[in-house]
């Protein structure tokens, strides 16, 4: 049950047995129906998701109701409103499944007693943090200088075989376009 959660902290930090038994009794489990909300715009994010099974999505739905994915979340990465997490402050983005989710989180409380029982937490999601970084200055920039067939290539590069389980309207959210023109590369590309 805990064999990929427990991997992906092992790309960056040792657990011993006793730090393994701790951090898995402060992580809490929970089941996510399609198109359930983890967290909406507004409220304050008052967790920290790791994707076990199934994918989510954060987004923002704008003054006209349009809705701006900035990230897919699916098996092996975490979903969280940064900003509302660390300033317990009311969340920018909204996180919902895409699909039935299966999650492990710790909340902003358990994450912070973590950091002083095993302080190599803190460097675990320091370096998440800063990934997370990463990728979303690369997104910017790819928003600002990529073609939308570009940034639809990258997409399928950043979240191989994603495609296949979520909807068209979602992928061209994510890259900017219609769904519609979203249809007419895929075709150009097929």
């Amino acid at each position: 049950m805990y064999d990929l959660i427990l991997a992906n902290f092992a790309m960056h930090i040792s657990l011993d047995a006793v730090e393994t038994a701790h951090v898995l009794s402060q992580l809490q489990h929970k089941m996510v129906k399609k198109n359930a909300t983890l967290l909406s715009s507004g409220e304050i994010c008052k967790a920290i998701y790791f994707v076990n099974k199934g994918c989510l999505r954060i987004f923002n739905i704008d003054k006209e109701g349009e809705e701006h994915i900035i990230s897919f979340c699916p098996e092996n990465w975490w979903a969280v409103d940064i900003s509302s997490f660390s300033g317990q402050i009311p969340a920018f983005y909204t996180i919902s499944a895409l699909e039935d989710t299966e999650v492990f989180y710790l909340s902003y409380t358990a994450l912070e007693q973590l950091y002083l029982q095993v302080p190599k937490f803190e460097r675990f999601f320091r370096i998440l943090t800063q990934n997370g970084f990463n990728l979303y200055q690369r997104r910017i920039t790819s928003n600002l200088s990529k073609t939308a067939e570009e940034r639809y290539t990258q997409f399928q590069k950043q979240y191989p075989k994603l495609e296949q389980r979520i909807a068209q309207k979602h992928i061209a959210s994510y890259i900017g376009i219609t769904p519609v023109f979203l249809s007419i590369i895929r075709k150009r590309n097929s």
